[in-house]
């Protein structure tokens, strides 16, 4: 019976593939004509090779054991480069090896799981696949880099990266019954860094919209690897019903994985990994009904407010779909928070004392309600007194068995939060876990649900309090190689950077042009004389061969010309020189258009002198990191412009600004103006450092009679400066509500400070 069964199996493999053909095509037209007439089983083999500007339609409809096939001939040795993209539609269709680069998309996709309404992707597959900084060029154009559509499709062991333009890199859609209860899968991929966007809709993965949150997705998330996802707070954006998210490992990312609209969705197995230099990365957030957070681990995540460990939000009552729906009936069980700094806030964006300056459908009164959080660890190898933090009653939620090992001074305190003596045993560099399990556990409603606990472990077996239940055979190693795409090095080769030195401005131009990534230039003592803009593109340190005796280097180029153009991915570190201008250029400078990634300048010990303005940075430019430390500016018309992005929508010009020592004399206009518009809270929204400063002489011809301006950036620092004879109304205008505060200034005749505490802005929804 045995041998008929098997003889049946082979009989039916070979009927579907029998007639199957491997096609390997050449170029456009061989492509479109073996599409045209695939039928189920084909393989179709792209020829290794560079694919450019081409618009790829892949229409067909395969079977499950024989679908059509669409290929590298050699995984990785076929790009997909300039203005290109990718769409199928049909069913059973799967794509496998290619490599886009070095270009972006002419549509609204790189990878699309449909092509129109006729033909939408279902049983579809794309794996193995690889797009990397296939970017826009203006970085507000909008665009997604894989969109699903249809049902039961699947995006699996890919690297994606380097996405800075707007729009999540991985978009569900659910509009039509088409495309809902659509069962996607998206598995073992990595999302490689997604560089700080500088403005909303810089999402990682988004499923569905507001206009469709309603509507059932039962889209699976799993084994993904996250890594350094910075685009904006919301790392995942869940807009849609009955998700899951399992198993995945949130490394350095700022941001959250936030349930913003659906409900009924599983947070599951998951690992978030902070470290001590940000406290922008985050953990879960919490918004609308019926989510089960379970069995996750935490570690050394220090975000505030939406993006702390756990943040549970208050909601607007009676909310529109595109707002903020009250939490009610999640269970909250089973997770681990080691070093994390205030894990557990509740009633996050309550914002009841703001109504003078946000309309109705803006105010998040609505508390949280029938919440259970029960048999958690918080874990700190330093004291950490305050673990939970409220902005509201906590009236609606029910504590039970939840341990940790500091004392709780927080002002929430309940019988289902105690202070225990808690040992564990460091595994790896993140993975702490208890040396003894905490078998007390609270069992509450469908409670026996929750099977397993992070590494798989059954708890029916034995149970225990946290995300993990000894004894475990987890090591606390992060095999990135197991993510993604098998055949392509995340890994880059590091040059050791080059020292070169010059001694005139055509060698100074010439190496500049020439040099490798990371090249330091030396300038020799001397006068170096600059007709043209040195084009930055690249990271490079220009700086003099002698602190002591300072190169100068004089610009002489047109009017409104930057002595430094600044250009995407453009990484400058100037050191110990002078710049001159001729009082009509710019020290520094964007590109006008096409900055479609983010650039960073350090100055460290420059006198800059006579331009019509230091920093002019143009709409939809972005800097990462902009510093100025122990340095000199003066005789200039305007200081370092950032206000560009005035259209209030949520950009803004710069993430991170340091001025440092720095003495300011003679700037005509402010010495900084740094602007956000718009009434958003999806990204950081800049930062400010403005210390140990001396700003004089400043701020005569300033219309607006403010010296520093720093409109809607959100984190500011105006602390141990000295302003003296600037003839200003106010040295700066602060938030605040932001707790923004000067501290330890010294001021004669130079106006004031002045803080506004609730900061009207321009509504963007």
């Amino acid at each position: 019976m045995k041998k008929l069964f098997f003889l049946s199996v082979a009989f039916l493999l070979f009927s579907f593939n029998g007639n199957a053909k491997s096609i390997q095509v050449k170029n456009q037209d061989e492509l479109q004509e073996a599409i045209k007439n695939a039928v189920a089983g084909d393989e179709i083999v792209l020829a290794n090779g560079i694919w450019k500007d081409i618009q790829i339609k892949f229409i067909g409809n395969g079977t499950a054991l024989a679908p059509i096939v669409l290929r590298a001939e050699t995984m990785g040795k076929v790009t997909i480069e300039g203005v290109s993209d990718l769409k199928l539609g049909g069913t059973y269709l799967e794509v496998s090896g290619l490599y886009f680069k070095n270009g972006y998309t002419p549509s609204a996709t790189v990878i699309d799981f449909h092509i129109d309404k006729k033909n939408i992707a279902n049983h579809c597959k794309v794996t193995q696949c690889v797009i990397e900084d296939f970017t826009q060029l203006n970085r507000v154009r909008e665009d997604h880099w894989v969109e699903l559509w249809g049902r039961n499709n699947q995006l699996d062991h890919c690297y994606i990266t380097g996405k800075s333009n707007q729009g999540p890199t991985v978009m569900i859609i659910l509009k039509g019954n088409e495309s809902i209860n659509n069962h996607h899968q998206i598995t073992n991929n990595h999302f490689g860094p997604r560089p700080r966007k500088g403005g909303p809709h810089g999402e990682t993965i988004q499923i569905g919209d507001s206009g469709t949150s309603m509507a059932p997705s039962y889209t699976l998330i799993s084994n993904n690897f996250f890594e350094r996802c910075d685009g904006e707070v919301e790392i995942i954006s869940n807009k849609s019903n009955f998700n899951e998210y399992r198993n995945n490992i949130f490394y350095k990312s700022e941001g959250s994985l936030v349930l913003r609209h659906g409900n009924y969705c599983t947070i599951d197995g998951n690992i978030f990994i902070g470290d001590e230099n940000s406290d922008f990365m985050g953990g879960v957030r919490v918004v609308n009904t019926g989510h089960w957070i379970t069995n996750n681990y935490f570690y050394k995540i220090k975000g505030e407010e939406f993006r702390s460990a756990l943040a549970v939000m208050n909601g607007v009552p009676k909310s529109p779909l595109n707002r903020y729906n009250q939490v009610t009936d999640a269970v909250i069980a089973y997770n681990t928070f080691v070093d994390c700094i205030t894990p557990w806030q509740f009633s996050v964006g309550a914002n009841m004392n703001k109504s003078d300056v946000l309309p109705v459908q803006e105010i998040r009164s609505a508390r949280p309600e029938r919440i259970v959080v029960a048999n958690n660890i918080i874990y700190n190898e330093k004291a950490n007194d305050f673990p939970v933090k409220a902005y509201d009653k906590v009236d609606g939620v029910l504590f039970k068995n939840n341990v940790l090992n500091s004392p709780n001074n927080s002002d929430v305190k309940d019988k289902g939060i105690q202070t225990e003596n808690i040992s564990v045993t460091k595994i790896s560099d993140w993975l702490y876990v208890p040396t003894v399990n905490q078998t007390a556990v609270y069992n509450g409603f469908d409670f026996a649900n929750i099977k397993k606990d992070l590494f798989g472990t059954n708890r029916a077996t034995a149970n225990a309090t946290g995300a993990i239940v000894l004894p475990i055979n987890n090591k606390g190693i992060i095999d990135v190689a197991s993510y993604g795409a098998n055949w392509f090095p995340i890994k880059k080769v590091v040059e050791t950077p080059k020292t070169i030195q010059v001694g005139s401005a055509k060698e100074l131009v010439s190496v500049l042009e020439k040099a490798s990534a990371g090249t330091i230039i030396e300038l020799k003592k001397g006068m170096y004389v600059l007709s043209n803009s040195l084009v930055i593109n690249k990271s490079v340190t220009i700086k003099s061969k002698d602190e002591k005796s300072k190169a100068i280097l004089v610009y002489k180029g047109q009017s409104k010309s930057p002595a430094f153009l600044m250009e995407p991915k453009g990484n400058l570190r100037l050191e110990n020189v002078v710049l001159k201008g001729e009082k009509e250029q710019y020290a520094f400078a964007t590109l006008e258009k096409n900055m479609k990634s983010a650039y960073n300048l350090w100055v460290i010990n420059v006198e800059i002198n006579e331009f019509d303005t230091v920093l002019n940075a143009y709409k939809d430019a972005f800097a990462d990191t902009i510093s100025i430390d122990n340095s000199i500016i003066k005789n200039c018309k305007r200081g370092i412009r950032l206000a560009d992005e005035n259209d209030d929508l949520g950009e803004y010009n710069a993430e991170f600004v340091y001025i440092n020592n720095t003495k300011f004399d003679a700037i005509q206009s402010s010495v900084l103006d740094y602007y956000r518009g718009g009434y958003d809270e999806s990204t950081i929204g800049g930062n400010l450092l403005f210390d140990n400063n001396t700003v004089t002489n400043s701020g005569k011809e300033e219309p607006t009679g403010i010296l520093v301006k720093t409109r809607g950036i959100v984190n500011v620092s105006v602390s141990k400066n000295t302003f003296t004879n600037n003839p200003v109304k106010l040295i700066a205008l602060l938030w605040g509500e932001k707790g923004q505060a000067p501290k330890e200034n010294n001021i004669k005749n130079s106006g004031e400070f002045k803080i506004e505490e609730n900061l009207k802005q321009k509504m963007m929804y």
